[in-house]
């Protein structure tokens, strides 16, 4: 399957209706609005990789993990790129977990992580942090954590980044 509708082709106007819908999303009875969201989805075609993404991430937002991995996995396969693509690997890697399935989602944020670097690379540590725990690497949880909370922090930047590799790596004094 290919996305045959490219991000370039989607409207700014519809993109500004699906901002707007999730901008009010808990004014929504959730049934309505994955049916919103289903509805905007529909006006591209049927195998567009962003209608696909956004048809999971209401799933997702609304409870319902089961059915928004095949989405996602739809969405990527369709050929999603960008942000969306990006935000699609956080997403199902988070749904994964909550379906009981954390070494996927380690293995699929592990492999995001490695991928590349934007503004999601904050989020994608935190969720792997939330995936190591579940398998039980609680030490390379807290450490990818701390590594990601460091360069934010307006003091101790370099203390907390050597303690956090230390936690996986060990003193070697």
């Amino acid at each position: 399957m290919h996305d045959v509708t490219s991000q370039s082709e989607i409207s700014a106007d519809w993109e500004r209706r699906v901002a707007e819908a999730w901008a009010t999303m808990d004014s929504f009875a959730e049934d309505d609005f994955v049916s919103r969201i289903g509805e905007l989805a529909a006006e591209l075609p049927a195998d567009s990789a962003v209608g696909l993404f956004e048809r999971a991430c209401a799933w997702d937002s609304t409870g319902h993990s089961d059915l928004a991995v095949p989405l996602y996995r739809q969405a990527l396969q369709a050929g999603l790129t960008g942000l969306r693509r990006r935000r699609t690997i956080i997403q199902m890697s988070s749904s994964l977990r909550n379906l009981g399935r954390a070494g996927e989602s380690v293995a699929l944020l592990t492999a995001e992580r490695d991928a590349g670097s934007d503004e999601l690379d904050d989020a994608v540590a935190g969720f792997l942090a939330l995936a190591l725990v579940d398998v039980g690497r609680d030490r390379e949880a807290v450490a990818l954590a701390l590594g990601a909370l460091a360069p934010h922090l307006a003091r101790y930047q370099r203390s907390m980044g050597n303690y956090a590799r230390l936690l996986v790596e060990g003193d070697p004094a």
